[in-house]
């Protein structure tokens, strides 16, 4: 029988942003709870939460505290458990953020670290002496701008950081700390949990010989806050030593029922497809991985099937995880937009394509409505680089604002109180209840169960066609079924001869004849046919 998460429909909560139960404006665990049905109801398998654990939210719960409690702002442990009961009564998994690669500089380990160089946790992060002049140890950058080293005049030393100072890394060479950290992650499989989302999965280890990173060999699309893309980070992250922590993960993982592991790559282009590969091959790491690759402005046929064909290359055991948006991009209608002939339109074909991917599908909250990016302003902003670096970067609020539940009532139903972020016209223009027949939610309910029916698109192999741009089409076929997808990423009609009689079992926008298939702009099909392929 096939692993639940191989063909699941995974989708995102953040869960600041769902749904608050108390009027403080903050979204909240019970609120999630409330909402249970809604996610249901789409079709989807499993939910995957942001962090809840305790935090002082410089980084919105990635810079966490204490592993092993519920942050008071999102509820209690109480909370927690009846959040996975309620979604487990509607055959629903729950999995949880785990932040592993580093911790808050309030937290316990890190407050005893930083007290001298030799007490119990003197070596639990990654501390090194000024170089003569006093500058960093290495040239490494942190993700939020300038360097990845913070002074620490207690110690007289520096500490490294990936992203803000207060989220000192951990030292994974530590075997105490690799211990500490299983242990943390068996608490939550005790109490429960189906999974991790496992952030930054291969930032865990740096070079035990602090060596400078090299240029990049590539000249970067730099924008202010991306120093980090002018180095060939391999010093930093990605190094050997992360494979074995996954096979200690797993062999935890392995000692529970269905569990599962997914990890986020933190890297762009087709290395982070080889990582994919790497940390995914053969039965003893994780289960699967994804990364940045479809996360990009980059909306282009060869793209797609570099990213897809690249993975089956790579990591010919492994088992991918795509998806188009999350809580750290511009949501996918507006960062498409060029491409698209409408933002319903661009919805609608973007659904069409993850539901048609081989492997397991990621929709984050918000996407079923077709929603777009709020533009906000200086003074509404929370996030740390992109209140660092106004006006050249506007940062990761806009696809963080609330889920809108009812468009005419108070902050479209998310909140009684202020919400974190402010709701706008046109998001709670795309409200729940303003989804009827023929809705972008509806399309999403549709597709959903038109893919977890079809045993062709949980388990076909995809092989594709040569096309031209802007035209993505490959197959998908078991031993027992075939069907090919074709997708328009353009705004311009396309047309394509057939070369074998073929039946659209599922499109938009599309006119088939006995020799021809015409695409209008962002149209798509899915075509059944006999042993011959259409193209």
């Amino acid at each position: 029988m096939q692993e639940w998460w191989r063909s699941a429909v995974i989708y995102q909560v953040y869960p600041r942003s769902y749904q608050d139960s108390t009027g403080n404006g903050v979204g909240d665990l019970a609120g999630i709870t409330q909402r249970l049905d809604h996610i249901a109801e789409l079709g989807v398998d499993c939910i995957w939460l942001s962090p809840i654990f305790t935090s002082p939210q410089a980084d919105m719960g990635y810079d966490v505290s204490d592993y092993l409690s519920v942050d008071p702002l999102f509820g209690d442990l109480d909370d927690l458990d009846a959040l996975i009961a309620g979604a487990h009564t509607r055959r629903l998994k729950v999995i949880v953020d785990q932040v592993l690669s580093h911790t808050s500089d309030q937290h316990l380990w890190f407050k005893e670290s930083r007290t001298s160089r030799d007490n119990d946790k003197a070596d639990w992060y990654v501390w090194a002496d000024p170089l003569p002049d006093g500058s960093p140890p290495t040239n490494w950058h942190s993700h939020f701008g300038g360097p990845a080293w913070e002074f620490d005049a207690q110690r007289g030393q520096y500490y490294l950081h990936n992203f803000l100072a207060a989220q000192p890394d951990l030292n994974f060479h530590n075997p105490d700390v690799v211990e500490a950290i299983l242990e943390t992650c068996k608490f939550w499989l005790d109490r429960g949990l189906d999974g991790f989302r496992l952030d930054t999965v291969n930032y865990y280890f740096h070079d035990r010989q602090l060596r400078s990173n090299p240029a990049a060999q590539a000249k970067p699309q730099v924008m202010a806050t991306d120093l980090y893309g002018m180095q060939d980070n391999i010093y930093n992250k990605t190094r050997p030593e992360n494979l074995a922590f996954l096979e200690k993960l797993r062999a935890l993982t392995d000692q529970y029922d269905d569990i599962m592991m997914v990890g986020e790559v933190g890297e762009v282009g087709r290395r982070s497809i080889n990582i994919m590969g790497d940390y995914t091959a053969g039965q003893n790491r994780l289960h699967m991985a994804y990364s940045f690759a479809m996360l990009s402005s980059d909306f282009s046929a060869a793209h797609f099937r570099d990213c897809i064909e690249g993975f089956q290359t790579g990591a010919p055991d492994g088992h991918p995880y795509w998806s188009f948006s999350n809580h750290d991009v511009i949501r996918q209608v507006s960062r498409w937009a060029d491409h698209a002939v409408s933002e319903d339109s661009m919805a609608r074909l973007t659904c069409a394509m993850l539901m048609a991917f081989e492997g397991t599908i990621g929709i984050y909250q918000g996407e079923e409505l077709g929603q777009t990016e709020t533009e906000l302003e200086f003074a509404e902003l929370t996030d740390p680089p992109a209140i660092r670096f106004w006006p050249g970067v506007k940062g990761r609020d806009g696809c963080r604002t609330p889920m809108v539940w009812e468009r005419d009532a108070p902050n479209a139903g998310f909140s009684t109180g202020t919400p974190w972020l402010p709701v706008k016209p046109p998001q709670a223009a795309k409200a729940v209840n303003q989804q009827g027949a023929g809705s972008i939610m509806a399309h999403y309910k549709k597709m959903i169960a038109y893919r977890k029916n079809s045993p062709v698109l949980t388990q076909g192999k995809t092989t594709f066609f040569t096309l031209p741009e802007p035209l993505l089409a490959f197959t998908r076929t078991t031993t027992d079924a075939t069907l090919t997808c074709i997708f328009n990423l353009s705004k311009e009609r396309q047309t394509v001869p057939l070369k074998a009689a073929a039946d659209v079992a599922i499109g938009a926008a599309v006119t088939l004849t006995d020799d021809t298939l015409t695409l209008d702009g962002n149209g798509y099909a899915y075509l059944s046919h006999g042993a011959e392929a259409p193209f």
